[in-house]
């Protein structure tokens, strides 16, 4: 594989390359204030949740406290950074972009409808339009130029191809044996849904996402070193709720599955060590 060259024709300030793009920054801020609303009324209206099922609540009251305490904060910092021309917060914010997208399609769709449903999708369509201009606002030559290490890209690569591989074998090693007895998944049963949000997004949209990022990433493709950092931080992110369910639980009374914390607290803590070695191989003038 060919080393970087950072052309001077591709070599452009962090100004320059995140001229364009405070709209959608801009849109972000507004969804994280609005997402903050709602997971502060979340969390103390009980109504909000009355209609789910006593194994999905402690999964929604997670990823309430998830958005209040990590991932709206992580938004607002980032994007007043990338304002201020940081190439490195704005691909970090991408990220978290991606993270709210995901999480607010569950919200939309599998929570009963109710109060907070229009800000919902308020939090929704505002993150969906950020990610979309925020992508395509970018120059991609210009941002794989200011990568100057090859070893933690392909290392990145590599971990995005096999952690999607791994998910995708997980989630049908459920659903396959399922379709195969003609009876619904167990996640599906005890959530009380349709199907499993969480795999109809990983299996149709996210975890080829990630593969095929992990796969150009491994190719050069410049839209991937734009990309790749934002599959990271949304994969850091997913693994909080995890890691704050069985703390919910546990408050409620109720089985805690302390099983998933050494796993995926594991996985969680080498994504972002991988993240922070990727970070650190972008050359800025911040």
């Amino acid at each position: 594989m060919a080393m970087i060259q950072n052309e001077p024709s591709k070599t452009r300030s962090p100004h320059q390359l995140t001229r364009g793009t405070s709209l959608w920054i801009y849109l972000s801020i507004a969804a994280a204030l609005i997402a903050i609303v709602g997971s502060v009324v979340g969390l103390t209206a009980r109504p909000i949740y009355s209609g789910i099922t006593a194994v999905f609540l402690p999964q929604a009251l997670a990823q309430d406290v998830a958005n209040l305490a990590v991932a709206s904060p992580s938004m607002l910092i980032l994007a007043a950074m990338a304002l201020r021309s940081s190439i490195r917060a704005y691909l970090l914010w991408l990220g978290v972009v991606t993270f709210t997208i995901y999480n607010y399609v569950i919200y939309t769709f599998s929570i009963p409808f109710g109060p907070l449903f229009l800000l919902w999708v308020g939090v929704l369509g505002l993150c969906l339009y950020a990610l979309i201009g925020g992508v395509t606002a970018l120059d991609h030559d210009a941002v794989q130029a200011r990568f100057v290490r090859r070893r933690p890209l392909q290392v990145v690569g590599w971990f995005l191809i096999i952690t999607a591989v791994f998910f995708g074998f997980l989630w049908l090693s459920e659903d396959v044996p399922a379709l195969l007895a003609g009876r619904m998944p167990q996640s599906v049963t005890d959530m009380a849904l349709p199907t499993n949000p969480v795999h109809v997004l990983d299996l149709a949209f996210f975890l080829p996402a990630v593969i095929a990022t992990g796969v150009l990433l491994l190719r050069g493709k410049p839209l991937a070193h734009t990309v790749a950092p934002s599959m990271i931080v949304f994969l850091v992110l997913t693994g909080v709720p995890i890691l704050l369910t069985p703390v919910v639980q546990a408050m409620r009374g109720q089985a805690a599955a302390w099983g998933v914390v050494v796993p995926i607290g594991t996985l969680t803590l080498a994504l972002i060590a991988l993240l922070t070695w990727l970070m650190s191989s972008i050359r800025t003038d911040e």
